[in-house]
């Protein structure tokens, strides 16, 4: 299969996957023969791109989670539970807890899965599904870590709510300049942790350590961080894994930042192993999410351009890629395949993500 651009959808090209609207309701169903009328009305749903079958369609990896996977099974849950925000009711507690354990027999299912990043998310559903996301890396890198499931648990639901004093931020900035404007917003957002830590501080449900990746999940290991400019060794593990998945997601997806490829958000992450984030986990991190996508078209070093078909465990950056067309714009006839830790001279050099 192959994302594109809606844009380039021609009559004939079939749906590989399953289109949702931001609240999970089916659009479209995979198998759908498509045209371009359809544009239009995707267009208005905010649907950005999708995924079409190519050539001799292969069956969906089981060692591959995507993020559509996910949004779909608590993306909904997450919001309902948040905006309500009454988490000293047992049944709100129990909804929460059901989120964690859904995302955490997800990966435990399947212990040599990647993460895979496949979907764009729409901006009013930043916040649920970019707590959902954390959540899921932070129990992979658990996973890989080997910490006991009690921990892990903590750090999913510590990841379901880290972000959740961004819920009451509230900025006035209507008598202002730019300058002074932009400096009470980003003074304001860094408070998000001051508030959600004052939300959850007095919830006996929750355990210290959630309550502390709440508050802490933005320090970093050398001190830089905030609130408290806390440095590594008064930092738990747990906080620690969802500080770097949360630094991953918000480039990923440029929450208050400009957006990186996934690719130079790893290479990011990689860069800072030792100095920002825990060493260790930067390797384990590595190894877990994919940096070239399912349905990303690549560029070889030969100037081929090809599509991303599957992940190759624990080689993150050298998949398994079917050959589109090369470097004169002349397509592939027949369906030419080629796994990059067979064959060592190839490489991707770049990546076309929408």
């Amino acid at each position: 299969m192959r994302r594109i651009l809606i844009e380039a959808i021609r009559d004939g090209d079939v749906l590989a996957k399953d289109v949702f609207s931001s609240s999970g309701v089916v659009l479209m169903s995979g198998g759908t023969k498509l045209k371009r009328e359809y544009i239009p009305r995707l267009s208005e749903l905010h649907i950005k791109s999708i995924f079409i079958r190519e050539g001799a369609e292969e069956k969906d990896s089981m060692e591959d989670i995507t993020e559509e996977e996910i949004k779909m099974q608590c993306g909904e849950t997450v919001r309902n539970t948040i905006q309500k925000y009454t988490y000293a009711d047992r049944d709100e507690l129990k909804e929460m807890i059901k989120v964690a354990d859904e995302i955490m027999a997800d990966i435990l299912s399947q212990p040599d899965i990647m993460y895979n990043v496949s979907c764009v998310r729409e901006k009013s559903n930043e916040l649920y599904l970019h707590s959902v996301n954390v959540a899921a890396i932070s129990t992979l890198l658990s996973l890989r870590a080997k910490l006991p499931k009690n921990k892990t648990k903590e750090i999913v639901i510590g990841g379901l709510l880290h972000d959740i004093g961004y819920t009451t931020i509230t900025i006035d900035t209507s008598d202002l300049v730019l300058e002074e404007c932009e400096e009470k917003v980003r003074k304001e957002v860094m408070r998000h942790v001051i508030y959600g830590y004052t939300d959850v501080e007095k919830k006996d449900w929750l355990s210290k350590t959630v309550k502390d990746i709440v508050l802490q999940h933005h320090e970093r290991l050398d001190g830089s961080g905030y609130p408290f400019h806390m440095e590594g060794k008064h930092l738990k593990q747990e906080v620690r894994i969802v500080s770097l998945c949360d630094q991953f997601d918000n480039m990923v997806y440029g929450n208050l930042m400009p957006r990186f490829k996934v690719r130079q958000a790893i290479e990011y992450i990689m860069s800072q192993a030792g100095t920002k984030f825990d060493f260790t986990l930067v390797q384990l991190f590595i190894e877990s999410v994919a940096a070239y996508p399912i349905g990303t078209t690549v560029i070889t070093n030969e100037g081929d351009f090809a599509v991303v078909l599957r992940q190759n465990y624990k080689f993150p950056t050298r998949p398994v890629i079917r050959l589109l067309k090369n470097s004169e714009g002349i397509e592939y006839g027949a369906f030419e395949e080629r796994d990059l830790t067979k064959n060592l001279t190839l490489f991707i050099v770049d990546s076309v993500e929408y």
